[in-house]
């Protein structure tokens, strides 16, 4: 389906109450495929950002002015979820519709020396949208692996251009970089004896270590680029922007440096406001905000362990690494004038329906293998029901022995096993603690998140029949779900390999020191 007008969204509006106006509504929709041009769509990807942390989802001190518009004018999710509570494997369910363990990018995340990365054979969306036409951009943090000469960038998955660091910006040594003008030096060290991280042009490194401060001008300046570009030759496109923000060591250059009310956090918060804004600018500009769909939200949650520089879950138990409500539960916002309509929907969705849903909006084919992902368009232009009824919870290690964690079914959620995770400890809840280890539950912990988002308060079985009918219908489908799912070969299991560490002089010595340009 492609983009819809004003005049017909006024008739998407209305409630389709029968059979006979949901045919009327397919011919209409149908009748304005064949004419208009293919919609555009932008991917917005912050990282490690609370559902807490923005303004429209209740921060009372975070300056997201742009994210703020486009919540107040697009669909904002309560019930929004990644697909693991860490970077790697929930970019690669982000972009290719399903679960880390089916494209084998489990357990843990992928390091600068990784011989593994994103299988060549999974389908992104950029492969979906690039046989009708496509161009295809990202900028910012790959992290999908870098392998032998590059081969797991974005530019062999997909996208015609690339810009950005490979993998998240603390995994080289930091403490003598500068992340905010004039001269303050990065918190902390970051990764020590590796090389420092490396700004890529499709597959070259430009600049090593990268220039934090002059960063985001730079995604800006491309994203203008590429938009125009593509506006001008009237080619459809899809730019993805997955942040380094608001990850650590945040950083921020003179146009939100001391700019926010919360320290430097708020102001790595306030600098990906600031790209975001850029971006609707061009759109605007350019005469294409009416046709383009923008979608935005987190890889996983908090790094809570960081403090007040590790964002906030929000009303939502733990963070990053852990398979409780705020370690997977973003927030996400839909924006597309004249075709989704301002509100809120309570309907379940996840990071991985962007794929089926970019799929049937393009008029493209979904990949011909085992997808996780529906469809949302019901949700976006209707305000509809989501034809998602479950969300499986796997830890940063899934494994074939212990299957899902956790498994939400409609508004109930059951825990089968818990652990805490050094990613959210310091907080004063004990369960989010690294010192909560392992433990299985039998029965399982259940809760009702609509009367109980923060997971504070399990049901008891006990003399509640429609209860216990509901967990033998989640322990099914969990059930069933698990006999389904084959285990992709782990990519982070092949191990490191330090000369595939990306460096500017290849040949230079003593590395990693020598790797700067």
């Amino acid at each position: 389906m492609k983009r819809v007008t004003r005049g017909v969204s006024s008739i998407i509006s209305l409630k389709l109450h029968s059979r006979m106006d949901r045919i009327l509504l397919a011919i209409i929709l149908t009748a304005w495929t064949c004419s208009a041009s293919p919609p555009n769509f932008v991917l917005l990807f912050a990282d490690d950002l609370g559902f807490g942390d923005l303004g429209s989802y209740g921060h009372p001190s975070s300056l997201t002015p742009n994210l703020d518009r486009l919540a107040a004018g697009g669909l904002r999710f309560t019930d929004f979820y990644c697909s693991s509570p860490v970077c790697s494997p929930s970019r690669a369910s982000l972009l290719t519709g399903r679960y880390q363990t089916r494209s084998g990018i489990y357990p843990g995340v992928l390091y600068p020396s990784s011989i593994g990365g994103l299988p060549l054979n999974e389908t992104t969306i950029a492969e979906v949208l690039k046989p009708l036409g496509y161009a295809t951009a990202v900028m910012g943090k790959w992290h999908l692996g870098f392998g032998s000469k590059g081969m797991y960038l974005p530019t062999n998955h997909g996208f015609d251009q690339y810009l950005g660091i490979p993998y998240s910006h603390d995994m080289g040594p930091c403490q003598n970089l500068t992340c905010f003008p004039p001269d303050i030096k990065c918190f902390g060290k970051c990764d020590v004896d590796v090389v420092t991280v490396p700004l890529i042009h499709n597959e070259v490194i430009i600049q090593q270590p990268a220039n934090f401060l002059d960063l985001e001008r730079a995604y800006s300046d491309f994203a203008t680029n590429f938009i125009t570009t593509s506006a001008k030759k009237k080619q459809p496109f899809f730019l993805y922007y997955p942040s380094h923000h608001t990850h650590y060591p945040q950083y921020a250059g003179p146009d939100a440096a001391e700019k926010s009310l919360r320290g430097p956090f708020g102001d790595a918060l306030l600098e990906l406001d600031n790209t975001i804004g850029k971006i609707m600018t061009t759109l605007e500009k350019t005469g294409v905000i009416n046709n383009t769909l923008v979608l935005f939200t987190s890889d996983n949650g908090p790094e809570l362990m960081r403090m007040s520089r590790g964002g906030n879950a929000g009303l939502l138990k733990c963070g990053k690494s852990t398979t409780y409500e705020g370690g997977m539960r973003e927030p996400a916002i839909a924006f597309w004038p004249g075709t989704i309509r301002p509100g809120v929907t309570h309907e379940l969705a996840s990071t991985l329906d962007v794929l089926p849903t970019i799929t049937r909006l393009a008029g493209a084919k979904l990949p011909k293998v085992m997808l996780d992902g529906v469809d949302m368009t019901e949700i976006l232009v209707h305000q509809g029901k989501s034809q998602r009824e479950t969300m499986m919870f796997y830890p940063t290690d899934p494994s074939e022995k212990y299957g899902l964690f956790a498994l939400r079914l409609g508004k109930y959620k059951a825990h089968f096993y818990t652990r805490g995770a050094s990613h959210s400890s310091t907080t004063p809840d004990q369960d989010c603690s690294v010192f909560a280890g392992f433990k299985a539950h039998d029965p399982p912990l259940i809760f009702d998140l609509e009367a109980d988002p923060s997971e504070h308060y399990p049901l008891s079985l006990e003399g509640q029949p429609d209860l216990q009918a509901v967990l033998e219908r989640i322990k099914n489908v969990k059930e069933q779900f698990e006999a389904s799912m084959v285990f992709g070969e782990s990519q982070m299991s092949k191990g490191t390999d330090r000369g595939l560490e990306p460096c500017c002089n290849p040949d230079c010595s003593p590395k990693p020191d020598c790797c700067r340009c």
